[in-house]
């Protein structure tokens, strides 16, 4: 599950992502729906989101922009982040600000997903031992989730772990078939099955995606990946 949520977290502009401009105090959480999807044309535009973002909240503490920061936070310990040190930060300063948002509008559907993401890969990148305790909370976040928004492509990509893999996975692709980083899931699923001929053609198909749902991720994360993977199955 958790290594999904890498190629999930910035998969979210759109309709979904929009969700959180209406009640916007800040324009920039209007100008990060835009850079999730274009941030491999100006990484360094990130550092001045999340600064901005900060002293937005400062400003005006609205659930909007703590949405807001929690994502810019995940996708800056993602992407811009030189150090364990300061992945955790981020993704620790992700996490609270997520779970102010839910805090301030319990029905945010950002809120609970950026707070489940960023608890998540904080856990990932503190290892699995020590994230054990995270579990319940990552748990607890998707079953609300799932009640919130059971339609959404992305959900389905945080719940696909374990037996049930396959089966959401499959469920988001049907969805949004130019999620990327669910199709790259999908094959890890279908590797670890020892199914290699069809992870084959999810990667392929990853690799020939004309329109993915997210270019900047598609192009900087699911590509690199899709190809390793590839290589990892050459002769089998």
């Amino acid at each position: 599950m958790i290594r999904v949520l890498l190629a999930l977290a910035l998969s979210l502009a759109g309709p979904v992502a929009g969700a959180a401009v209406a009640h916007a105090r800040s324009p920039l959480v209007g100008q990060l729906n835009v850079m999730a999807t274009r941030y491999h044309e100006d990484p360094a535009r990130l550092d001045t989101l999340r600064e901005g973002l900060e002293q937005a909240v400062r400003d005006d503490p609205d659930a909007a922009n703590f949405t807001a920061l929690s994502r810019v936070s995940f996708i800056w310990g993602d992407v811009r982040a030189n150090s364990d040190e300061e992945r955790l930060a981020a993704y620790e300063r992700g996490r609270e600000s997520g779970r102010h948002a839910t805090e301030l509008e319990p029905q945010n559907f950002l809120g609970h997903l950026w707070y489940a993401i960023n608890t998540a890969r904080w856990g990932q990148t503190k290892g699995v031992v020590r994230s054990l305790f995270l579990l319940p909370t990552v748990r607890e976040e998707i079953r609300r989730l799932l009640e919130l928004a059971p339609n959404v492509a992305a959900v389905h990509a945080l719940a696909g772990h374990g037996e049930r893999a396959e089966a959401t996975f499959r469920k988001g692709l049907q969805l949004d078939p130019g999620f990327t980083g669910i199709r790259v899931g999908l094959a890890r699923v279908l590797i670890k099955k020892n199914q290699p001929a069809e992870a084959r053609r999810e990667l392929q198909a990853v690799l020939d995606e004309k329109d993915p749902s997210n270019l900047a991720d598609w192009t900087v994360k699911d590509v690199p990946d899709a190809r390793r993977l590839l290589e990892s199955i050459r002769d089998r």
